[in-house]
């Protein structure tokens, strides 16, 4: 088998359409022969960077979105709801917070990004499924604590997802990602035979499929395997 491409991903617990790639990927993780980076980064200054604007700041494509994703909640199998204030969660509190946090998981882990998916997938819960705050020191120690992390282990993220040395590495995560071509969250870099591939958003499966020479069996490879 020839070696693993590997495939960055950039993403935002803020972003719902992140949620959706991120679960997509990990899911093809060990269908396609791939090596999955995950690379969280604050969806806020790539933003800002850009000069882009957040769909909720344009009502036409805020009355989509809501519709969009309760749409693509069941097309990908992933329980996303819109939460009861979306503005409030994602302008007015946004995750800023949360990001350094999942940057100090990070920090501390070895051997894989096994708790770095776990925290990220249940902060996206909070935010995206149960309505819940994903700013306050007790809201990502529970996040933390049910992606399986200890008492010890989460005190320790805690101290260090407010020092400089994890406020920068958030700040260079953002700016590799706008080093690619940023101007939102999810966004995919594939590296190929020595050059980068960069994919936006969580509908271009089927072509990053195609430049990886892999297959794109739908949003849940294992049932679309079993149905062959």
């Amino acid at each position: 088998m020839s070696s693993k491409r590997v495939v960055e991903l950039f993403y935002d617990v803020v972003s719902p359409y992140s949620w959706l790639a991120f679960e997509v990927m990990c899911r093809y993780r060990t269908v396609w022969n791939i090596d999955l980076k995950l690379r969280p980064a604050f969806l806020g200054g790539v933003m800002q960077a850009s000069g882009n604007k957040p769909p909720g700041l344009v009502p036409n494509k805020f009355a989509f979105m809501n519709n969009d994703l309760r749409r693509l909640a069941k097309y990908f199998n992933v329980p996303l709801q819109t939460p009861a204030d979306p503005f409030e969660a994602m302008f007015n509190k946004g995750s800023l917070t949360a990001m350094r946090f999942v940057q100090a998981v990070q920090a501390k882990e070895t051997g894989g990004d096994q708790q770095v998916e776990k925290v990220s997938r249940e902060l996206w819960k909070r935010i995206w499924s149960e309505d819940k705050d994903i700013t306050e020191p007790a809201s990502l120690a529970e996040a933390a604590q049910r992606a399986g992390l200890s008492s010890s282990q989460i005190e320790e993220v805690q101290k260090l997802c407010t020092t400089q040395d994890i406020k920068d590495k958030l700040k260079s995560a953002t700016q590799a990602a706008m080093s690619y071509g940023s101007f939102g969250f999810p966004m995919l870099v594939c590296h190929i035979d020595g050059k980068t591939e960069m994919f936006f958003g969580s509908d271009r499966f089927e072509l990053m499929a195609h430049c990886l020479g892999e297959k794109w069996l739908g949003p849940q490879p294992q049932t679309s395997s079993a149905k062959l």
